[in-house]
């Protein structure tokens, strides 16, 4: 029998303020230096989503998010490659303690606000495609699948 499937589960935070998110440039990790990502990070053993990506959000920019507070905004089911493929949950937050900051220099070049209807040329595909199923208010959205199509 083969053994039974299992996925990285992802947490993105859309920090939503005046009408902007915030986006962290990446630098130093291997992974996509030099383009942009909201913050976020996989999920730990025993967490629930919303305190991850409460987590994710106070290692990587300093503030604080009562996880009570996150809205669910998309699922993203992201292939990066064949035999490798991750959930992706796109959580809103439009109340937070604290102005984001940079807190994990060795990670991040910079955090940068930008209007998600028009994100910068280097956005990640990955959480630009959460972005976009949150605006466009898709619940769940696919992201690297050959010949499989979008859904909503």
């Amino acid at each position: 029998m083969p053994e039974r499937y299992r996925s990285i589960v992802d947490v993105h935070v859309i920090l939503h303020r005046d009408g902007e998110i915030l986006l962290l440039e990446r630098q130093g990790t291997g992974y996509c230096d030099g383009m942009l990502h909201l913050p976020s990070g996989h999920l730990e053993e025993g967490e629930p989503v919303p305190h991850g990506a409460a987590r994710e959000a106070r290692e990587e920019t300093g503030v604080l998010i009562d996880p009570g507070t996150l809205t669910l905004a998309a699922v993203v089911h992201h292939r990066q490659s064949p035999g490798h493929a991750r959930v992706g949950m796109f959580l809103l937050a439009e109340t937070w303690t604290g102005e984001p900051v940079n807190t994990e220099p060795h990670k991040c070049g910079k955090l940068q606000w930008a209007d998600p209807h028009l994100l910068p040329s280097n956005t990640i595909d990955y959480p630009a495609v959460g972005i976009r199923a949150w605006l466009e208010q898709r619940p769940l959205a696919l992201h690297g699948w050959d010949g499989v199509e979008t859904v909503r």
